[in-house]
């Protein structure tokens, strides 16, 4: 009896908390691969993790509103894409801090409509949302081969430009985690100091209980989806001067992945329970974990089959729970 009572709360602990229990397993996982290949433990391999953990929480932001909303977005990735060659193009290898500027607003500018296009497909419309930002996911695709005359390389962004992001002080800590912690810092104050970011928690947790209660639904995913837009083309900005040199595509993974951390994160896909703070967690988690493989030499297809294998125990284990419904 007394084993059982301590399996129960055991499982009880491991549901409850998931940014707890996302971060004690990174260090487990980050743990194992120093001790499997000593050499890892250095100043670079941080540094690396930091970076790519940065990055993926910055490209997550907007996916975390989205789901916490009931909603999911799979034009992330193609956004940043699309935004990043965007920059490019517009800094031209030696743009100055002007052209970053412009590069900025064109960023929010297709960023806004590519969000304000999946709210009318999934609010107005009553699509799936999975099928609208998906589909409009493969139009952003393919205007990116449009932008860029048909082919599939374009140039690199000013030498300025890239060692903003990526320098790295004391040799580990690159200033992308400065964005990423200003990223951190906006929307976990949208979501817990915000009527809005109240407003849409209860929209995904119940959207008629919410509609009943003076909530408007309605506008308020729109909106949100519109700022989830922005903030994935200023990621893809960020993410221009992150990588140095931009193609067609790059970024394109970045829907799944955001997905990913946002859900191992403990934000729930059927909406109404989130937190930004887990995202952070979730991002952290798959970095690290798909970093160990890198690090140990697993082959590309035996690496993603065992993140997969992880990635879906890790989400059965904490990710079943329910809002509460009608």
């Amino acid at each position: 009896m007394k084993d059982k009572a301590a399996v129960s709360k055991l499982q009880v602990f491991f549901k409850s908390n998931q940014v707890g229990m996302a971060l004690l397993i990174s260090a487990l996982l980050f743990a194992l691969t120093v001790l499997l290949n000593p050499k890892s433990l250095n100043q670079i391999a941080i540094g690396s993790i930091l970076s790519l953990t940065s990055m993926l929480l910055i490209a997550s932001a907007g996916q975390t509103l989205v789901i916490i909303s009931d909603g999911i977005d799979m034009s992330v990735g193609s956004t940043m894409s699309m935004t990043a060659l965007i920059t490019v193009a517009i800094m031209q290898g030696d743009g100055g801090m002007d052209r970053l500027f412009l590069s900025i607003l064109a960023a929010i500018g297709v960023g806004l409509t590519v969000g304000f296009f999946n709210g009318v497909g999934t609010v107005k419309a009553g699509l799936p949302p999975m099928v609208v930002t998906l589909y409009i996911s493969n139009i952003v695709g393919r205007l990116q081969y449009v932008f860029t005359g048909g082919t599939p390389e374009y140039t690199s962004v000013p030498k300025w430009f890239n060692q903003l992001v990526t320098t790295r002080q004391f040799g580990f800590f690159p200033h992308i985690v400065l964005l990423a912690v200003l990223f951190f810092v906006v929307v976990f104050f949208i979501l817990s100091r915000t009527r809005y970011g109240q407003q849409l928690t209860l929209t995904g947790n119940n959207n008629r209980a919410a509609y009943l209660n003076g909530i408007r639904t309605s506008r308020i995913k729109m909106l949100n989806y519109t700022i989830a837009g922005v903030l994935a083309g200023l990621a893809g900005v960020i993410g221009a001067a992150n990588s140095g040199y931009i193609q067609c595509g790059t970024y394109d993974a970045m829907s799944m992945q955001s997905i990913v951390a946002v859900v191992i994160g403990g934000t729930l896909l059927s909406g109404g329970k989130g937190s930004f703070t887990g995202t952070t967690a979730g991002a952290l988690l798959f970095t690290i974990l798909n970093n160990g493989l890198a690090v140990l030499q697993v082959s590309d297809s035996i690496r993603n089959l065992i993140m997969g294998i992880v990635l879906i125990l890790l989400l059965a284990a904490y990710n079943r729970s329910k809002p509460v419904r009608q």
